[in-house]
């Protein structure tokens, strides 16, 4: 409560109140459509730091509406006749400020140097948790009832206002007499007598209790959001280098075997997702077997980031080791099977193993609930007709079958995961890389194969990552 002799200066003048009604009015609509946006944020991902930091900073737009409603509303209640209800009140609003917290999270108090004698508000009692009527606390008193380690800032506080006449504005907490801890700001000035001498101190202190919690909930949720996408980060970027220490290192085209007619002329291409973040465990594959013939494979396991691509890694390892083992296809798939099944991580996949023999153009294949490989030959394409077989990981002892199919010269061999033609994705299915037949048929190279199909789906907008390889017969 200011005393008439608060320094010399000329006593402020109060608002009008048309002007306090037309601010409390736009603060409780503008708290009104706040608290329609926490609503709506009602229901959310708890997991989810991002989401969990935009409730926390709604929690605080509104708890700082609701305290600047309540401090207007005091201001209004203070001016004379003035009724506290004329006021049209928004959803939401408290009915009876008094018989909420707001209101009573502000007091005030003014201590007399010259008698000694300390004045209260009723809302400060209830601040500090005593009884109303009770002796006030002297500036002697106070600091016992604050935590040790803040004692300090209220001696500092109030010493510069008594000696060095400085404006009061800190921050404390107190222990109220039932044991809960409270955390209060305290703004206040000296009071000075006709010769210019500090006479007495007022103060407002304000319990901002709530308010700290909801600043210190958005600051939690905000860390949380940062070590996410830190996280994200770093392991996006692992995975980026664990694939790519996998997957083939070649670039271009490969020719197998690098000499004598009926060779094929292989290409490939690895196509990431709309979000580059998801990088999942497909995989592309090429090489000489010992024994001539040439390996052609493309598979996809479930999930993304390092378990996908370290389950690719040892998926692809195993692979490789069978095929230069000299194990046919259907049996291949049969093992790998075993492989996924008895992982650490579990996990289902899909696969394609091919093997070409160039003395004889026959290609022996398997797949386990793969896409098919799609034949092209003299300008039409088709897809071949798949062998039995199920996804990896779905179920034990399972028999995979395998089919042959011989090829001619100029015929165009595409081999992809479903990523590349997943309905899902611009509408599009098999039937879009069929009309890819014509520049099929014209291009010279497998690599020209590939950058058409680049061109046609590499912009796509898929929800999943994707590899193509093209393998081209040679004369």
């Amino acid at each position: 409560m200011p005393s008439p002799l608060f320094a010399d200066r000329p006593a402020p003048q109060l608002p009008a109140h048309d002007a306090v009604d037309a601010l409390i009015h736009r603060t409780r609509r503008l708290r009104g459509d706040v608290d329609a946006v926490r609503r709506d944020a009602v229901v959310f991902d708890e997991d989810d730091p991002q989401l969990r930091w935009q409730r926390a900073l709604c929690e605080l737009a509104v708890q700082h509406l609701d305290n600047l409603d309540q401090h207007l509303g005091q201001l209004r209640a203070g001016l004379p006749d003035r009724c506290a209800d004329d006021a049209p009140r928004a959803a939401g609003a408290p009915d009876d400020p008094r018989a909420g917290s707001l209101l009573n999270r502000v007091g005030s108090a003014e201590w007399n140097l010259l008698t000694d004698e300390s004045s209260w508000s009723d809302e400060l009692y209830e601040i500090f948790g005593r009884p109303p009527g009770s002796t006030p606390l002297s500036l002697d008193d106070l600091p016992s009832v604050l935590l040790p380690e803040d004692q300090p800032v209220l001696t500092a506080m109030v010493t510069g206002c008594l000696v060095d006449g400085r404006p009061m504005d800190g921050e404390f907490r107190i222990v109220r007499p039932d044991g809960r801890t409270r955390t209060l700001h305290m703004t206040g000035e000296p009071v000075l007598d006709a010769e210019g001498c500090t006479a007495s101190m007022w103060a407002v202190l304000r319990d901002v209790s709530e308010l700290r919690r909801s600043e210190q909930a958005v600051s939690r949720n905000r860390a949380s959001v940062r070590r996410e996408e830190h996280i994200e980060r770093t392991e996006h970027r692992m995975a980026v280098e664990l694939q790519e220490a996998v997957l083939p290192p070649w670039r271009g085209s490969l020719r197998f075997p690098s000499q004598g007619p009926g060779a094929l002329d292989i290409a490939a291409h690895y196509l990431p997702s709309e979000s580059s973040g998801l990088i999942g465990g497909d995989w592309y594959d090429a090489m000489e077997l010992p024994d001539g013939r040439t390996l052609l494979t493309v598979g996809d396991l479930t999930g993304h980031g390092i378990p996908a691509t370290s389950a690719m890694a040892m998926m692809l390892g195993a692979l490789r080791g069978m095929a230069v083992a000299g194990i046919e296809p259907g049996a291949l798939m049969g093992h790998l099977n075993q492989v996924l099944e008895t992982s650490i991580q579990p996990a289902l996949g899909s696969a394609l193993c091919c093997r070409f023999d160039p003395d004889t153009s026959i290609l022996s294949w398997a797949q386990a609930g793969h896409p098919a490989p799609l034949l092209f030959r003299h300008g039409s394409g088709r897809l071949l007709p798949p062998p039995d077989g199920m996804l990896l990981g779905a179920a034990s002892n399972v028999v995979f079958e395998q089919d042959e199919v011989r090829l001619y010269p100029g015929d165009v061999l595409v081999l992809h995961t479903d990523g590349l033609t997943r309905r899902g994705d611009r509408g599009a299915g098999p039937e879009s890389l069929f009309a890819l037949a014509p520049r099929f048929a014209d291009a010279r190279t497998a690599q020209e194969c590939v950058r058409s199909v680049v061109e046609e789906f590499g912009g796509a907008e898929r929800l999943d990552d994707a590899c193509v390889l093209v393998a081209r017969i040679g004369a």
